[in-house]
């Protein structure tokens, strides 16, 4: 019994890693993987995988523990050989570390609010490093974290150089993550290209057909039933990127415009959470204009 106990001890306490992959799909991939973390003293705690026949790519997710001595460096360079082979596209990362992120807001603050409270009880793995607004309406809400606050107005004239600073500090603070956390700003191409992959934004379900000021107004007055979100990543097609998640509640007929947007908040605030905690556990990978989530 004693025997047991320690062993279960030392498993809870050996260095955790994920690692993941996409390549073309063909026979004996999983073999290849599951045989390199065997010969290299790893055990492995869960994996997922899936082969697309549509695009013929395969993926892959590995969450594995590991000796004391082996490094993350070391995994990395002992694998090249296995992932040239199958020509793969893939990353190891400990399981353990928190991702760093900022989160970008304007005047609408529940998004912000959930994540902040989110990372506070550790339901989030991530590190908030920043707030970014183009307003100063939550500085007093973010500072109460401990979080530093930065206002940066954006204009027409002063669009260039507010997205500047913005890469200044995803570079100063090694920023893994963007979250547009209801950032009402349409971004440059070029800063969509720039940080591809690593931005999500949160958009309500009613694009494209209630566009412009007051959508769940719009909805009312069509007598709509659904109200969902959409959690994607930002690509310079504006909210057409590869969706991460959607959420969605049925409303009935006696809810007015006002109970439309209190529930559009809260499916917003879910969505856009469960996408910011898949991103941060590498739970999620890009296949083409998709993603597929390993949920």
């Amino acid at each position: 019994m004693c025997e047991a106990i320690a062993v279960t001890e030392a498993q809870r306490t050996a260095p955790q890693y994920v690692l993941t992959l996409s390549c073309p799909d063909k026979q004996g991939i999983v073999h290849a993987v599951s045989s390199y973390l065997f010969m290299t003293g790893c055990n492995i705690v869960d994996s997922q995988q899936f082969g697309d026949q549509d695009t013929g790519l395969f993926f892959m997710r590995v969450h594995f523990s590991a000796e004391p001595s082996v490094t993350a460096d070391k995994l990395r360079a002992s694998f090249a050989a296995v992932a040239d082979s199958f020509r793969m596209d893939w990353r190891i990362y400990p399981a353990e570390e928190k991702m760093r992120i900022v989160i970008m807001v304007s005047k609408f603050g529940h998004c912000l609010n959930d994540l902040l409270f989110r990372s506070r009880i550790g339901a989030l793995p991530v590190e908030i490093a920043a707030v970014v607004s183009n307003h100063r309406d939550f500085e007093e809400l973010v500072g109460s974290y401990g979080i530093p606050f930065h206002h940066v107005p954006v204009t027409k004239e002063t669009k260039e150089r507010a997205e500047a600073e913005l890469l200044k500090l995803v570079e100063d603070e090694d920023i893994e993550l963007v979250v547009l956390a209801r950032y009402m700003q349409v971004l440059s191409d070029d800063l969509c290209k720039r940080l591809s992959g690593r931005i999500i934004n949160i958009h309500h379900s009613f694009l494209p057909s209630f566009k412009g000021a007051k959508p769940y107004h719009q909805a009312h007055a069509r007598g709509v039933k659904l109200i969902g979100a959409t959690a994607h990543y930002v690509t310079a097609d504006l909210d057409e990127g590869p969706i991460i998640e959607q959420e969605v509640e049925r409303v009935s007929h006696e809810a007015n415009p006002d109970q439309l947007v209190a529930v559009g908040r809260d499916v917003e605030c879910q969505a856009l959470a469960r996408a910011v905690k898949w991103h941060s556990e590498h739970r999620v990978l890009l296949n083409g204009h998709r993603t597929v989530v390993f949920a």
